[in-house]
């Protein structure tokens, strides 16, 4: 009789999500995710097979959870926020949401939102390149503030305050 599953890919990924947290993509290997599971490490390959596909699942996720986040948001404004608040989250795991390890479907779903708050600032006509440049903006910026970019003094705060509201005035602006 085979043995009783000791864990579920849903435990393994979250497993595997703290330890990016906790010790960055080099700390996540399957050894170290068997360990906070609880089995050995080779049980991880019946599930997964090998690392890349396991860190496909954790930013898969990241992904979707991400995508439920925004999807709560009003507007483009509560949505950068909750983009921002989720980065300074999960830094690790959203460095890695444009990466090649994100599937292009997750990614359509989790745009809905920024797609809809965009139709919503500009019209339907530039919903999508506005949805781009807010998203271009706010990752780009997001990024640098995770790497300690911004040394220059000031408060960062108010720098994406003062960006969000000279983007959204921008884009309301030229809206046709």
């Amino acid at each position: 009789m085979p043995s009783p599953n000791r864990t579920t890919n849903e435990e393994v990924v979250a497993a595997a999500r703290e330890i990016l947290e906790d010790a960055g993509p080099g700390g996540l290997t399957m050894q170290a995710v068997a360990g906070r599971v609880g089995v050995r490490a080779p049980s991880l390959y019946k599930r997964f097979a090998d690392r890349e596909a396991l860190l496909a699942a954790v930013v898969a996720a990241t992904v979707e959870e991400l995508g439920r986040r925004l999807d709560g948001a009003e507007d483009l404004t509560a949505i950068a926020r909750t983009y921002r608040a989720f980065a300074h989250e999960r830094p690790e795991a959203f460095r890695l949401v444009f990466t090649p390890y994100a599937e292009q479907e997750a990614l359509r779903r989790s745009a809905e939102p920024v797609l809809r708050a965009a139709a919503d600032l500009v019209g339907e006509e530039d919903a999508l390149v506005a949805a781009r440049l807010f998203t271009a903006w706010a990752t780009g910026f997001l990024h640098m503030e995770l790497a300690g970019a911004f040394r220059l003094g000031g408060d960062v705060d108010e720098a994406f305050a003062y960006g969000l509201d000279r983007l959204r005035a921008g884009l309301l602006a030229g809206r046709r």
